[in-house]
C-alpha cells in the first residue's frame, strides 16, 4: 500500500528520454494501446504483469475521463522496468484540480481507480506542471530467498 507522503513525486519519478513511451489520443479505444505498451515492455510472463496492466488501464482511463486529454487531446504512457520494480507514468493534458483519491459508495459505477492504485502499488504519486499532470505508480518485485518457507 502506498504511504500518504508518496502522493507527491520525487525527482526520480520523472521519465528519462530513453524510457519506452507512447503518445495516445484521448479516446477510450486507446486504453488497449496503453496495455499493449506494458505487454511489449514486460511480456506476459513477468510476475507483475497482471497488476501493471490493471493499474495502467486505470490511469489511462482516468486521463481520458477526467482531464483535457479526453476532450480532443492526448496522453503519454511510459513504462520503466528494472530487476526490482516497474514504474508506469501517465501524463495527461491536465485538469482544473489535482487527482483525487475520493471514496465512493458501493453503488457507484466509477471512482475506484486511484483507490485501487493506492491499494495495490508500493508507491504512487503525481506532479502537476505546465498545464499537464503526471500520475505514476510503482510495483516492487519482491523476491523470496531460496529455501524460505512459504
Amino acid at each position: 500500500m502506498a504511504a500518504p507522503e508518496s502522493q507527491l513525486a520525487d525527482e526520480d519519478d520523472q521519465r528519462g528520454a530513453d524510457d519506452p513511451a507512447i503518445r495516445l489520443r484521448g479516446i477510450p479505444s486507446q486504453v488497449s494501446e496503453a496495455r499493449g505498451l506494458v505487454t511489449t515492455v514486460l511480456g506476459r510472463d513477468h510476475p507483475l504483469y497482471d497488476d501493471v496492466v490493471l493499474l495502467t488501464s486505470e490511469l489511462a482511463t482516468n486521463a481520458i475521463l477526467h482531464t483535457r486529454s479526453g476532450a480532443g487531446g492526448s496522453f503519454t504512457v511510459t513504462v520503466i522496468s528494472s530487476e526490482t520494480a516497474v514504474r508506469v507514468l501517465v501524463t495527461d493534458a491536465g485538469s482544473d484540480g489535482p487527482p483525487c483519491v475520493c471514496r465512493t459508495s458501493p453503488q457507484s459505477t466509477s471512482g475506484r481507480g486511484l483507490p485501487l492504485i493506492e491499494a495495490l502499488s508500493h508507491r504512487w504519486g503525481f506532479t502537476r506542471q505546465d498545464g499537464s499532470t503526471t500520475v505514476w505508480f510503482e510495483l516492487l518485485q519482491e523476491r523470496v530467498p531460496a529455501g524460505a518457507a512459504l
